[in-house]
């Protein structure tokens, strides 16, 4: 493979001075948004996601290069392919994480990410042990096989990686209109990370809001309602491994327990909260709890 310089390496830097430059801004603004456990366990998810990454990564990258002798067409490093490969990245992107609050498999993985009830620079690194495992990869292989280069697409999905650290904070309102238009912001990221009846499975955006936009999934953050921040069950506990693992061992209870094949299915790829017996609640039936009582009120 052609080597380019991988991003993420030279943000680490950047992404350690912001940390501690808004730390000391919370401190003088609401010291509420930095809890110092909460902290270190979104710093010890980050480096146990990063060790896991590089024992994994190889065969991530093995699998990436074999398949690329099936690419429908041969795209070289040209122009136009750069923007492309952007594009559909960003768009892969979306149809992950979209499918990360859709599906409990994927959503086992992935709800490390938004089981911090504090939203700060710092949670931008607590990222999953188990992407690998939940086969979190395969939504960008259908770039290599329409002919991309692997190390292209790579290239490209740290780049959104690094993009996406800064939209995790409080300090910055709202960026120009134009900007809010297109591209994925701090503002529009709060309401991803929410459990407001109104703002649960919105704003899926990696580095481009206008996939929500296109798919119907968008949700703009309003003054009148303060994003409040977590999962629907919280963690209740700063226990690292309970942080990791949690929901898949969750899964594992469900599918132990319950009867039935059709059901043990169920616990594994319906919504995050499904049950056989209808006792849960999933974000849909909150949210239509939610528009009854609106409803009611008005």
């Amino acid at each position: 493979m052609d080597e380019l310089p991988d991003p993420v390496q030279y943000a680490i830097p950047a992404f350690i001075i912001l940390i501690l430059i808004e730390m000391v801004i919370a401190r003088r603004v609401d010291p509420s948004r930095y809890e110092p456990k909460d902290t270190l366990i979104s710093l010890l998810l980050g480096t146990g996601s990063t060790v896991a990454g590089a024992l994994t990564g190889s065969f991530v990258i093995g699998l990436s290069v074999w398949l690329s002798q099936f690419g429908l067409f041969e795209i070289g490093y040209v122009w136009w392919a750069w923007i492309l490969v952007f594009l559909l990245d960003d768009l892969a992107y979306y149809v992950f994480h979209r499918m990360a609050h859709r599906v409990r498999w994927f959503w086992a993985s992935h709800v490390i990410h938004h089981s911090s009830q504090h939203y700060n620079l710092s949670t931008a690194l607590r990222q999953t042990w188990t992407g690998f495992f939940s086969l979190s990869f395969a939504f960008s292989l259908p770039i290599i096989l329409l002919g991309f280069p692997v190390e292209m697409l790579l290239f490209a999905s740290a780049v959104n990686l690094v993009y996406q650290f800064w939209i995790h904070t409080e300090a910055i309102d709202r960026m120009p209109r134009w900007f809010e238009a297109f591209f994925n912001t701090p503002s529009h990221h709060r309401v991803h990370h929410a459990t407001n009846p109104r703002y649960l499975d919105k704003n899926y955006a990696g580095m481009l809001i206008i996939w929500d936009r296109m798919f119907g999934t968008f949700e703009a953050e309003r003054a009148d309602e303060r994003p409040r921040y977590g999962i629907i069950k919280n963690l209740g506990s700063f226990n690292l491994l309970w942080a990791a693992f949690h929901e898949w061992i969750g899964i594992a209870r469900d599918v132990a327990t319950v009867p039935g094949i059709r059901n043990k299915i169920g616990y594994l790829l319906r919504p995050p909260g499904w049950s056989h017996d209808g006792s849960r609640d999933t974000s849909d039936t909150i949210k239509a709890r939610w528009r009854d009582q609106l409803a009611t009120d008005e």
